[in-house]
């Protein structure tokens, strides 16, 4: 139970404003697993806390990416209310492996090269991890705010480590956070996976 009173402990210590963000956040994931346009706007609000909270426990890399959230949480709006054809909301797609290869690449590369910087130049912990976690989280919110199945599937992956790096930072709220992503991610592959199939029998029977 040691793990327990841990979290216990770290959330009578947490900041108010730590605790609202976490709890925007879980409701951003609940509502974009419900494919609910209403997630971008707890997505704003929520991001707009941590680009605050990031920079104060020397992860710059995340207090940029909560920048680019707010951004994104705008955009996503629009494009799920507008994106689809004739106005309507933006149906569950794919992308083909060609464009993965291509993402996967642009991720390695953008953390080698900002993890070595961070690494020379600023006083960042976690370099590397910190750069890996951002930029996956750059392009899976676009494939998020694309309406993109495969979006899940980067988040199982990123939170896992995103876990580690607020650990070893002592957000342990934070980490206890995307501890629920990770499991919020599974589910928002399979709720997203039966409506992408829902839509594919729909046209096929048209």
């Amino acid at each position: 139970m040691n793990w327990l009173e841990s979290l216990a402990r770290a959330w009578a210590e947490q900041s108010g404003w730590e605790m609202l963000a976490v709890v925007l956040a879980l409701a951003y994931l609940i509502l974009a697993v419900r494919q609910n346009a209403w997630c971008w706007a707890a997505a704003l609000a929520s991001t707009a806390i941590y680009t605050v909270l990031f920079w104060q426990v020397q992860l710059p890399m995340q207090s940029a990416l909560n920048v680019y959230y707010m951004g994104m949480a705008v955009y996503g709006w629009w494009h799920w209310r507008h994106g689809g054809s004739a106005d309507r909301a933006l149906p569950v797609t794919r992308w083909p492996w060609r464009h993965h290869l291509i993402a996967v690449a642009l991720i390695a590369v953008s953390t080698l090269i900002s993890g070595f910087l961070l690494s020379r130049h600023a006083d960042a912990a976690w370099p590397y991890l910190d750069s890996l976690v951002t930029w996956g989280a750059v392009v899976t919110t676009f494939m998020v705010a694309r309406k993109l199945l495969e979006n899940w599937a980067y988040w199982m992956v990123l939170n896992a480590l995103a876990i580690v790096l607020f650990v070893e930072r002592a957000m342990v709220l934070t980490a206890a956070l995307y501890v629920a992503y990770l499991v919020l991610s599974v589910v928002g592959w399979a709720s997203w996976l039966r409506a992408w199939r829902a839509q594919n029998e729909t046209v096929s029977s048209q």
